[in-house]
């Protein structure tokens, strides 16, 4: 017999402010806990350094948490110039330490502009890409450096915000896989000195902002509906996918993993609906007919 589950079963996506200090993991574990959920995952971590927007997405939901990796992004980072780290931030030890040279605001602008657009960003080493199958930063903590091959990244927006004699606080607008421990060291070394990331929020994730999101402290406070009520349906990170709705009969097929024929021929993927009811994702072929691809059960709430 298979393992018993223990909860509920919970589908929906949360958006959590996460707080400084914790694991994006233990964030997720302790909001699953006051949902009692079945089942749970995040939608790309952010370091203990890191505050902000971390989508959490329960039951059904994982299945969409894949796709909404690849949401573009928007932080806000304090970059200390003249202070470089092993790990890219201040949670790491210190490595080297070099004098910052007088900068003007102009100075920095131009800086940033070469930052800006499609660029070439080489992976920190303390970072979860793996290499023969074992993440980096877990090399990294035995003292292993692995050579990481430059990746092509997008950065929409750099702008700067304020700026000390050694601190700069920049607002980043940027693509999936974009790594700002790497942008701010790159920056510090294109400046004259070094730099780690200081300060880091995250505000933005695909169509989700902060200003949506809800702290741990004022998940706790609330009751079981106004907690429930602070899920999003599994399928608004969709949104942009065209939409099918389906008749009694094309629902039953799609359910049974059979194709039905569509009602027009354009190519790609579909949302599936029948009525109000979510079913899945479904893919439109060549020879003109709907294929299930990823099929969507929540009536066991």
């Amino acid at each position: 017999m298979g393992k018993r589950k223990s909860g509920r079963n919970v589908h929906g996506i949360l958006l959590l402010d996460k707080r400084l200090g914790i694991s994006s993991n233990k964030a997720l574990q302790e909001v699953r806990r006051l949902f009692n959920a079945n089942k749970a995952g995040h939608t790309g971590s952010l370091d203990p350094l890191a505050t902000g927007l971390l989508p959490l997405c329960f039951g059904e939901a994982t299945k969409v948490s894949a796709l909404m990796l690849d949401d573009d992004k928007r932080y806000q980072v304090t970059v200390q110039l003249g202070v470089m780290t092993d790990t890219g931030d201040a949670e790491g030890t210190v490595i080297d330490t070099q004098p910052v040279p007088q900068l003007s605001r102009s100075e920095i602008e131009i800086c940033l502009q070469r930052f800006t657009g499609e660029i070439e960003q080489v992976p920190p080493m303390y970072s979860a890409l793996k290499h023969q199958g074992k993440k980096l930063y877990e090399l990294a903590r035995e003292g292993i450096t692995i050579e990481r091959k430059a990746r092509r990244i997008h950065i929409f927006e750099l702008a700067l915000l304020h700026f000390s004699n050694d601190q700069l606080t920049l607002d980043v607008a940027c693509s999936k896989g974009t790594y700002i421990r790497s942008l701010a060291e790159d920056l510090g070394h294109a400046l004259g000195c070094c730099g780690t990331v200081k300060i880091l929020r995250r505000l933005t994730a695909g169509q989700f902002g902060i200003a949506e999101a809800k702290t741990i402290e004022e998940l706790s406070d609330m009751d079981e509906q106004a907690l429930f009520n602070c899920l999003i349906a599994v399928d608004k990170p969709l949104a942009a996918i065209p939409a099918v709705h389906l008749s009694d009969t094309q629902a039953t097929c799609i359910r049974y993993g059979q194709s039905i024929p569509a009602s027009d021929h354009e190519l790609g993927p579909v949302r599936l609906y029948h009525g109000a009811d979510f079913l899945g994702l479904g893919e439109r072929l060549l020879d003109g007919r709907i294929a299930p691809k990823k099929l969507f059960n929540m009536n066991d709430v």
